[in-house]
């Protein structure tokens, strides 16, 4: 059996490009990450992140299903784990970051891994999710066929609260670093919403070599929360 990572993720079907960096830059900012603090990726994939991260002076960690796309990762802590069973290899209160992309929704149950997650945080360690969201990915949703349980704005912030984070924040997010510096732009994205669907958004990036299009449609869900003190 072919490995899920070697295929969705072949170079020649996902090429790599700089929005790994770009995205990890931008939450690096946005919440005062420090050099040398430890971030835990789980479902760290071709380990594209962890790389960012490491650049931006972060001691890195991973965990996948797949040694397929790590395997060549240096400097970088990672370990092959099922997530829905297996105890993270990690002691207690160990990590300042735990943070993964794209995991969530691959899970029919989430209980398992925000409580390991909640297990591996330092007090005042912080988790943050980017999740697809449901409402504008619906109709692509289960092209992936690992996909199990869709999530909104409301579902990641109940989650958070439900597994006993603080401080929590939970939005829509663009994939689009330029909306990131120029938040006015964004006004053009809510109008492509009134009139595209996201397999017309697709088509038109397709077809132009615009990613402004489907990004503009096509959002995730970006949640954020707080291990609190004891």
């Amino acid at each position: 059996m072919s490995d899920y990572v070697a295929v969705v993720y072949d170079e020649a079907r996902t090429p790599r490009t700089e929005y790994p960096f770009e995205l990890s830059e931008y939450l690096f900012k946005r919440y005062n990450l420090q050099k040398g603090q430890k971030i835990l990726e789980i479902g760290c994939g071709r380990g594209e992140f962890l790389h960012a991260f490491q650049q931006l002076g972060m001691s890195c960690y991973g965990v996948d299903l797949s040694e397929h796309g790590f395997c060549h990762l240096k400097d970088i802590q990672v370990a092959k784990l099922d997530i829905s069973r297996d105890v993270l290899p990690f002691e207690n209160n160990s990590f300042d970051i735990v943070y993964h992309k794209s995991l969530i929704e691959h899970l029919y149950s989430p209980d398992h891994l925000m409580k390991e997650t909640h297990r591996v945080l330092k007090p005042e360690g912080r988790i943050i999710i980017l999740t697809p969201d449901w409402v504008s990915t619906m109709k692509v949703f289960y092209e992936d066929y690992t996909h199990s349980r869709p999530y909104t704005v409301t579902a990641v912030s109940d989650l958070l609260k439900v597994y006993e984070f603080n401080k929590i924040e939970a939005e829509l997010f663009h994939q689009l670093p330029i909306l990131w510096h120029y938040p006015k732009l964004k006004i053009i994205s809510l109008f492509l919403q009134m009139f595209l669907s996201t397999p017309a958004a697709r088509y038109l990036t397709k077809v132009t070599g615009l990613k402004f299009f489907r990004w503009s449609v096509e959002l995730m869900v970006l949640g954020t929360g707080e291990k609190g003190v004891k």
